[in-house]
């Protein structure tokens, strides 16, 4: 058995159902966000499916599919968690369980202006893998944050078909586009929503609350020059670590559209471990 609910419906282009500014702080990395989008997730989600909750069924919960890097949803999915298992506790009953679909990407493309026929042929060159054995017969929740075309859907529930995977699956959504007269290019319109230069970049990573995901680190790697040093200039060393090995840990040094970036960082780190050593020794 499959269902689906949203929190949020997108109906009008020009009204927006949430704070499109927060929404967009919540794409490029901002935490505070992630947590206040789960809570209110969650709150709508039990009045329709508190039974189903209670049924006495194990839980999974997993996120959009990732491979090491997370996305937004990830943490979201991390945040809808923990309301989920307060109230599996209040009630007696087992806490969720954690899974995720590993995903390797093959594209640098933004899809978020594209169809649902070009975002399916995009990521169709993806591979994917998911522990069948894991969360086969249990209820499986996938949290996403927003539903424009249904092209992630689709794939997951190929992936579920592709493994034999049994059970019941709920698929969350934080928003979703119900109105099918909208150009699915809307997506990015919220995304990029208050991003409207570097800046806006740089304040984001420096914020109490920030974490890298998948959009923003894809988004740094694919800065020019100047910007990417104008960057670089304005973070922290420890950021600059962090998002080197994100970036290698997820193989984003073997494209060629990264590449040039990634051994900056590199080599910048090079320079700050060379600085220090001679700083110590004068």
């Amino acid at each position: 058995m499959k269902s689906s609910y949203s929190l949020h419906k997108i109906i009008h282009e020009n009204e927006y159902p949430f704070d499109a500014n927060e929404y967009s702080w919540f794409k490029f990395g901002d935490k505070h966000y992630a947590e206040k989008f789960a809570g209110e997730l969650f709150e709508g989600f039990i009045e329709k499916y508190s039974d189903l909750l209670l049924s006495n069924k194990e839980i999974v919960i997993l996120p959009s599919p990732y491979l090491s890097i997370p996305t937004a949803s990830n943490f979201l999915c991390h945040y809808f968690k923990k309301h989920l298992n307060c109230f599996l506790f209040k009630n007696n009953r087992k806490a969720s369980i954690e899974s995720k679909i590993y995903r390797n990407q093959t594209y640098v493309t933004d899809y978020g202006n594209l169809s649902f026929d070009e975002r399916l042929q995009l990521i169709s060159n993806d591979t994917y893998y998911i522990d069948q054995k894991f969360i086969n017969d249990k209820l499986c929740i996938f949290v996403d944050d927003i539903k424009i075309t249904g092209s992630h859907e689709h794939t997951v529930n190929k992936i579920l078909n592709q493994y034999g995977v049994k059970g019941e699956f709920v698929f969350v959504y934080f928003a979703e586009l119900v109105n099918k007269n909208i150009h699915p290019k809307i997506e990015n319109h919220y995304n990029y929503f208050a991003i409207k230069n570097l800046q806006d970049i740089v304040t984001i990573i420096n914020k109490n609350k920030f974490q890298y995901n998948t959009r923003i680190i894809k988004y740094i790697l694919k800065l020019d020059r100047e910007q990417f040093n104008f960057l670089m200039n304005n973070i922290s060393i420890a950021k600059c670590d962090e998002l080197f090995h994100l970036a290698i840990s997820n193989n984003y040094h073997q494209i060629s559209e990264y590449q040039t970036n990634i051994n900056q960082i590199n080599n910048y780190q090079l320079w700050q471990s060379t600085y220090k050593k001679d700083k110590e020794k004068i």
